[in-house]
């Protein structure tokens, strides 16, 4: 398995060149990164995780301004999204910056996307989220459309626009990896129809990892990667991914300070390198 770093980058976390740079340096392949544009104050969506929402939720930066920062401080390492909440965002202004942050880091980025859990975060953008599912669906199809053809259209439910121009187009073909988040049946569908890998959570189990994978070979899907999101760093654990086929597995870090992250990244590094 190839290991990368799963984090949430703040405004009084590491930067995220910093953190790159450091990341590469210890071997790690890719670093991914969470988006939020905002936390709503009403706080009535229960955070998935249970208890209260994590600080980390409240600060995070913009994930492509990030992910530059960290691909103009690096060469070989893949810069991602785990998640970019693409439901919240302008279609066309996501196409440019999936297709220009693609140009910037040399064909480096990989797209990860989901529906989101926040429902009323979703809502302070305009988005319905009984309907959030569809408006991903069509998200997907009108992006490939945009990044593939000099002059695009698309006619949707959900999107819909004539003819367009649109450029950079990306550097990696037919366009970035677009990982697919989520464990659900939408979700696998949307993985089957749209996506060329799956960024399932770090508590899916081998079982539902070789079911998705044989599913997913039923559904004419073969060679999918799989790439697990903030990983814990433990052995039974990553085992469990080795026996479910698990390609990637991005361990989770902690959002702290230089100096404290750097001895992280130094513990995580051995443990990635003894189970590699």
């Amino acid at each position: 398995m190839d290991f990368g770093i799963a984090t949430f980058v703040t405004d009084n976390g590491i930067r995220p060149d910093v953190l790159a740079r450091a990341s590469e340096e210890r071997g790690f392949t890719t670093l991914s990164i969470a988006e939020h544009s905002h936390i709503p104050a009403s706080r009535q969506s229960p955070y998935p995780g249970g208890g209260d929402l994590p600080s980390v939720y409240y600060r995070t930066l913009d994930p492509f301004v990030a992910l530059t920062a960290a691909a103009a401080a690096t060469t070989t390492l893949r810069v991602g999204t785990g998640i970019a909440l693409l439901i919240q965002r302008d279609l066309f202004h996501t196409a440019n910056e999936v297709a220009s942050l693609d140009l910037l880091s040399g064909g480096r980025f990989e797209f990860g996307v989901g529906v989101g859990w926040n429902r009323e975060e979703m809502r302070n953008h305009g988005t319905d989220p009984t309907t959030r599912g569809a408006l991903l669906n069509e998200q997907l199809a009108a992006l490939k459309e945009i990044w593939a053809k000099d002059e695009a259209e698309f006619h949707g439910e959900h999107v819909d626009f004539d003819p367009v121009f649109a450029w950079p187009k990306p550097v990696q073909k037919p366009h970035p990896p677009i990982f697919v988040g989520g464990e659900s049946e939408a979700a696998l569908n949307r993985l089957a129809t749209y996506g060329d890998g799956w960024l399932p959570r770090p508590g899916t189990s081998a079982d539902e990892l070789v079911r998705v994978r044989k599913w997913l070979a039923d559904h004419g899907r073969t060679g999918v990667p799989f790439s697990v999101w903030g990983a814990p760093a433990d052995p039974a654990q990553l085992s469990a991914y080795a026996d479910g086929g698990v390609e990637q597995v991005n361990l989770l870090l902690p959002t702290k300070g230089e100096s404290e992250t750097l001895s992280k990244l130094d513990e995580l590094a051995k443990v990635a390198e003894a189970h590699r």
